[in-house]
């Protein structure tokens, strides 16, 4: 037996020992998984949908727990890790409905009656990132659970805590055992197996580009389903006659929040020339004002990140860039990193190009509209943008040339359980959350009834 030194970030301690899974157990948890969905899928819609109701009370119940895990494990301030944890209960009674929903047509035909059904695709492999580990686990597990699959979860190694907790909560909640598995190991042993097993029907992954392309080009040998949620450069456009406080202090949790390890990050800013001297004041403000600190405490604002490594990485990027202004981080352990902002910046600096997953902003002055949406969208990522101004013509108008799949307008906030998200371009391939997860977990099955006989 192995083990993986969980290391909370904020101590630079082991917070918890967990058992990497083998090749082996791996497989035996697949063939249960497969006997287990059979049963889950034949089960009253009604009854599936009792249980992630009552997954969801779990996890209601659970909170304060599961919160003080994840800000220990991630090194989210511990208000954030609430509000994770609310959104995922809000998850599992969103897809508690959908059991019942699972609806099909009817097309009109001659010689008879066609009607389309959603069939669960059996074992699906799902893939989470560290850096909100719980909320993403529920993004894809209960929309999975909802279609009647079975399902393997994997983690990241740095962030296995909070699923491990919730599976088994599902169970004490009534979900059958072996339906939720969570494997524990690095993508490149295990993460690697469950993409290419025979047993899985469908991989579902969120994490950073480069492996998405080596995931989707592994998975297609044996045409696999893939939902890809990828990485992200996403860019805010403010204008001039916009609310420039609400705009540059939402920055704190748009780009700052999570120690800016968010996909959705709005790490670049363009702000038309005529208001960034005063953006950039009200931004100043915002910066030094952000309180770095223990996870755990109420008043914290923003955490550490979650390794030395990624803080090493992290520094790269101002290494070279010129740093208006940044915040403090406190002294001792932890992989600290102070909210930065960069000014002046270009649009072909590594820093304005490349996804950083840390507390950085650029801020880049632009002319017109055109010139905005033109600079925003040259990227090679479509996941993320808000539009900020009191046009309503231009807020429309903008907001539909921007290349992204998730849009706010006066608003750094565009992920919400009830409606679609995911990313253009490299940032991704299908939609979670909403109802357009559920296309994701199923097949649909065409069934003609000849009725001339």
């Amino acid at each position: 037996m192995t083990v993986i030194d969980v290391i909370e970030p904020a101590t630079e301690q082991v917070l918890a020992t967990v058992e990497r899974t083998t090749e082996m157990q791996l497989d035996e948890l697949i063939e249960c998984a497969s006997r287990v969905q059979k049963d889950w899928a034949a089960e009253a819609p009604a009854t599936r949908a009792r249980v992630l109701l009552a997954v969801s009370s779990a996890i209601d119940l659970h909170t304060e727990e599961l919160a003080e895990l994840e800000s220990r494990n991630v090194g989210m301030p511990i208000s954030d890790a609430r509000g994770a944890i609310a959104g995922v209960a809000a998850t599992f009674r969103y897809y508690s409905a959908a059991p019942e929903r699972l609806l099909g047509q009817t097309i009109p035909v001659e010689g008879g009656v066609d009607m389309t059904f959603r069939e669960p695709i059996g074992v699906v492999g799902l893939i989470t990132p560290w850096n909100y580990p719980m909320t993403i686990a529920a993004w894809k597990v209960a929309p999975a659970l909802a279609a009647g699959n079975a399902v393997v979860v994997k983690p990241a190694e740095l962030t296995p805590l909070t699923t491990i907790r919730m599976a088994e909560l599902a169970v004490e909640a009534g979900l059958p055992e072996g339906l939720l598995n969570v494997v524990v190991g690095a993508g490149s042993s295990v993460g690697r197996r469950l993409v290419e097993h025979p047993g899985i029907g469908k991989i579902a992954f969120t994490g950073s580009t480069a492996a998405g392309k080596d995931i989707a080009r592994r998975a297609a040998d044996s045409i696999k389903r893939v939902t890809l949620e990828l990485g992200g450069k996403s860019a805010a456009l403010v204008f001039a006659d916009a609310d420039l406080g609400s705009a540059a202090e939402g920055l704190v949790g748009a780009v700052f929040g999570n120690s800016g390890q968010d996909c959705c990050a709005r790490s670049r800013v363009f702000v038309e020339r005529s208001a960034v001297d005063n953006f950039l004041a009200k931004l100043h403000d915002v910066v030094t004002g952000i309180t770095v600190g223990d996870p755990l405490q109420d008043s914290t604002q923003m955490g550490p990140l979650i390794s030395a490594g990624h803080a090493k990485r992290v520094e790269e990027y101002v290494s070279d860039a010129d740093v208006l202004v940044q915040g403090t981080t406190p002294s001792g352990p932890g992989y600290w990193f102070p909210p930065t902002v960069l000014h002046p910046a270009g649009d072909v600096d590594r820093a304005v190009r490349e996804e950083i997953f840390g507390p950085i902003v650029a801020i880049l002055p632009f002319d017109d509209e055109n010139e905005a949406i033109t600079r925003a969208n040259n990227t090679i990522y479509g996941l993320a943008g808000s539009v900020w101004t009191s046009n309503a013509a231009r807020s429309m108008r903008v907001a539909r040339a921007m290349n992204a799949g998730a849009l706010a307008v006066n608003s750094y906030s565009s992920v919400r359980v009830s409606t679609p998200f995911g990313g253009f371009k490299q940032s991704g391939l299908g939609r979670e959350l909403g109802p357009d997860a559920l296309d994701a977990y199923t097949e649909v099955k065409n069934v003609f009834f000849n009725t001339n006989d």
